[in-house]
């Protein structure tokens, strides 16, 4: 990571210890800030900028009198920037705007360096709204299939195991490779998962999901010795398993399930877990919500608008849908 200044490094170490943010989301407001005191200090100094000299721009000597000077209409040309010529989605630049905005807090609220937030008052870009997509029922038994009949791999336990808590529990990619042994109840009727911002929860298991991972344990250790001996998934290299790994795990077996060419994902599961609990399983909203570890409800009610049988259901409830002429 190049020099950054030292007010951006004092704000990530404040995230760091403080705020007790993930190394990863640390990691991308460092990003997202590096980039933006870039273009602030290209612009000013005149520089065209592109893709091929931004890099090149140094910010080290940036200090609290050029932060100070830096206005709403600075932040709102660099969003303007971020999707015009770096082609960046409202995902992406909402994300740089929430470390644009987060930064200039720090300093106003817990630094007492600035009077005002620059960031404050502006509005993040507006999201496509889409629906989340998920496997059907019967596409994810096909899933589980595909891995039951691989017979000849070695770790056909664990990826059973994996893709079961995936369909079963809703979880994040992170959650399931940063699962430890100590993280299981020792009747395997709950575990214990770190969700974003380091935020801790409980999921109970079902009958499956304890099945699998009873299965799996029993096996865990057969092919040599263990060198991380608390992750709960190994790799081949005998360490936690990594999420690069799950994702081909995952890509493998659907594949082997003629599912490959649907565009789905290990993140795609998830989605699926929460709509097979809520329109299948029945499971209110507000319930779903703590499975899933969301911090606000209005997240999880995409879930309750993914059903098109729900709505064809509806209309053929109408009293008038079987009046014909």
């Amino acid at each position: 990571m190049p020099k950054m200044p030292l007010s951006v490094d004092s704000y990530t170490n404040y995230c760091r210890s403080i705020k007790n943010r993930s190394e990863k989301t640390v990691s991308e407001y460092e990003h997202d800030l590096l980039t933006f005191f870039r273009y602030i200090k290209a612009y000013n100094d005149g520089i065209t900028v592109n893709e091929e000299n931004l890099h090149e721009v140094d910010i080290s000597t940036i200090g609290m009198k050029e932060i100070s000077e830096i206005t709403s209409e600075d932040i709102m040309r660099f969003l303007s920037y971020a999707a015009k010529d770096r082609k960046n989605s409202a995902v992406t630049r909402s994300r740089k705007l929430s470390s644009i905005k987060g930064f200039f807090k720090y300093l106003v609220t817990v630094r007492k360096e600035l009077k005002e937030n620059p960031a404050a008052d502006i509005d993040a870009p507006k999201k496509k709204a889409s629906l989340p997509k998920f496997l059907n029922l019967d596409e994810s038994l096909a899933l589980l299939d595909a891995v039951e009949k691989d017979v000849e791999n070695p770790y056909r336990e664990r990826d059973y195991c994996i893709i079961t808590l995936f369909l079963n529990c809703g979880m994040r990619l992170s959650e399931l490779t940063g699962l430890s042994l100590p993280d299981l109840d020792s009747e395997l009727r709950s575990m214990r998962v770190v969700g974003k911002g380091n935020k801790e929860r409980v999921i109970y298991l079902n009958e499956a999901c304890a099945d699998a991972i009873r299965k799996y344990i029993a096996v865990r250790g057969k092919q040599g010795e263990i060198k991380d001996k608390d992750a709960l998934f190994i790799s081949r290299n005998h360490r936690r398993i990594s999420n690069q790994m799950v994702q081909k795990i995952v890509y493998k077996y659907l594949e082997m399930a003629d599912l490959g060419n649907k565009h789905y994902s290990v993140h795609k599961l998830r989605h699926t877990a929460a709509t097979l609990m809520y329109q299948t399983g029945k499971v209110d909203v507000r319930v779903l919500k703590d499975i899933l570890g969301h911090e606000q409800l209005n997240t999880t009610q995409i879930y309750t608008h993914v059903s098109d049988k729900g709505m064809e259901d509806a209309m053929k409830q109408n009293p008038l849908s079987k009046k014909k002429k």
